[in-house]
């Protein structure tokens, strides 16, 4: 369908509720009539565009504050996390668009990752598309490959971020082309302006490359990589992320993270390396509850990812209450772990204190639509 087909589509659905609702001013019998023209539903399906979203909110309580977590930061808080929503037009050939904004504390985080300004509404994907047979380009801001976890909750099975996620990048912008080679493999490559970079005078680019294997439903391994200089160090920066999903059965999901990262440095200082694990381990006991248990260390040789040379340990167990497919209730019990005393357990106008580990205990509910 044509652009003025569909606005000639929209306004008959317009029409139609218009002249529905007068019929049943004048009519008393009408009130049982159904609507004769097109839903708004219908009109959205019909044009091609797809609507959806979701509301996070939680309660979280910890012993310190949250050092080297990605967005639940606070020490003892009810907060808003993330409201989303996103439209996307993406027809398989042919041009398309996506928008994704989202608000909350979450965003406050993420936008100052992207500019270093605190702003609680954040544009977190923003792309023109173009598909044309197995090739799918992207142009714009989009979320990172790497990694087993994603921004948006209701991608994750825990409420808390990995360590490895506070180590890796949240948002590129740049271009990027997906390339279905078969049914079974995917092959991405990128250029972009660098980790969580909207815009840049800075004339170095980062470089990504992903490859997507899914043989069967049982088992899929996702690789990526990001390679080029980082402003910060006008030095290169190299990540490759590893992840493997395993279907055990219907109940159990298996998954497996990997990270290695160097940032190079100049005047002749040394490189900064830095690498983890983590694993997953995922049981679905109906369609109301289920459990997800995370285990992972973040092994910060020269201090890059953290400010300090350190090992770092977390275990974290979520459990998933559905009382309705639209809604889930999680709750969740953290702990971290480093050999060096660096989680910030008091700050003023205490007298500033630290430890070698952290608890936290959350409860977040999650509605999507």
């Amino acid at each position: 369908m044509n652009k003025q087909g569909k606005v000639i589509l929209a306004a008959s659905a317009l029409l139609g509720l218009a002249t529905s609702g007068a019929a049943r001013a004048d009519d008393p019998t009408a009130a049982a009539a159904k609507p004769t023209g097109p839903s708004f539903s219908d009109v959205l399906q019909s044009s091609g565009l797809t609507a959806s979203g979701y509301v996070a909110a939680s309660y979280y309580h910890s012993n310190g504050y949250n050092t080297y977590h990605e967005f639940d930061v606070e020490h003892d808080t009810f907060q808003l996390d993330q409201a989303a929503l996103t439209l996307a037009y993406q027809p398989k050939e042919g041009f398309g668009a996506l928008v994704n904004v989202g608000a909350g504390e979450d965003m406050r985080i993420l936008h100052a990752s992207e500019d270093g300004h605190d702003n609680t509404f954040d544009l977190i994907q923003g792309f023109v598309q173009y598909a044309t047979g197995p090739l799918t380009v992207i142009a714009g801001k989009y979320v990172t490959l790497a990694g087993a976890e994603v921004i948006a909750p209701t991608g994750n099975t825990n409420f808390s971020r990995s360590l490895l996620f506070f180590a890796e990048p949240l948002t590129h912008t740049g271009i990027r082309a997906t390339y279905a080679a078969s049914d079974t493999i995917s092959l991405i490559a990128g250029v972009n302006n660098g980790w969580n970079t909207t815009s840049t005078s800075y004339g170095s680019k980062t470089g990504e490359l992903g490859l997507g294997w899914t043989p069967n439903k049982l088992f899929s391994l996702a690789g990526q990589g990001y390679v080029g200089k980082d402003q910060a160090y006008d030095a290169q920066r190299t990540l490759i992320d590893l992840v493997a999903t395993y279907n055990a059965t219907s109940a159990w999901t298996f998954v497996l993270s990997y990270d290695w990262g160097k940032q190079e440095q100049t005047a002749g200082l040394p490189d900064l390396d830095w690498d983890g694990l983590a694993g997953y381990a995922n049981y679905t006991f109906n369609d109301q509850w289920r459990v997800s248990l995370r285990a992972e260390y973040l092994n910060d040789k020269n201090g890059f990812v953290t400010g300090v040379a350190q090992k770092l340990k977390e275990a974290t167990l979520t459990v998933g209450y559905d009382p309705a497919k639209s809604f889930e209730l999680r709750l969740e019990v953290r702990y971290d772990k480093s050999d060096q005393a660096t989680f910030v357990s008091a700050v003023p106008p205490a007298t500033p204190a630290f430890s070698d580990n952290q608890t936290e205990f959350a409860l977040q509910g999650v509605f999507k639509f």
